[in-house]
């Protein structure tokens, strides 16, 4: 059964950092590129960070050089570091993992950056 878990959300005031990390079981994590994804309130999902298989990664311009996404194989599971949050960064947090013939979602994590 596929899985991919989703934590490390919470309330941080701006400037502040958190850890994402997802989770991943039921595929063969080291095969697929896997990315962040955002949705806030009355917006689109929109691409945060994606790491390839090889561990090449590209970032949305609005999150580039404050967010850092990282993998470890042997644990099956992708990390999102944020830091210098800002307010606008408040959205549920998704993690997909992608293949050529596959992809699979997590359920979110909420991430609220608030003073």
């Amino acid at each position: 059964q596929v899985q991919l878990v989703e934590s490390g959300g919470g309330l941080v005031q701006p400037g502040g950092s958190l850890r994402l990390s997802c989770a991943a079981s039921g595929f063969t994590f080291s095969r697929y590129t896997m990315r962040w994804y955002r949705q806030a309130p009355g917006k689109e999902r929109e691409l945060v960070a994606h790491i390839t298989s090889s561990g090449s990664t590209t970032y949305a311009d609005s999150v580039k050089g404050r967010f850092t996404i990282s993998r470890d194989n042997a644990k099956n599971t992708v990390y999102l570091q944020m830091d210098s949050l800002k307010p606008e960064d408040t959205a549920v947090y998704y993690c997909k993992a992608v293949e050529m013939f596959s992809n699979y979602w997590g359920q979110g994590t909420q991430v609220t950056v608030s003073s």
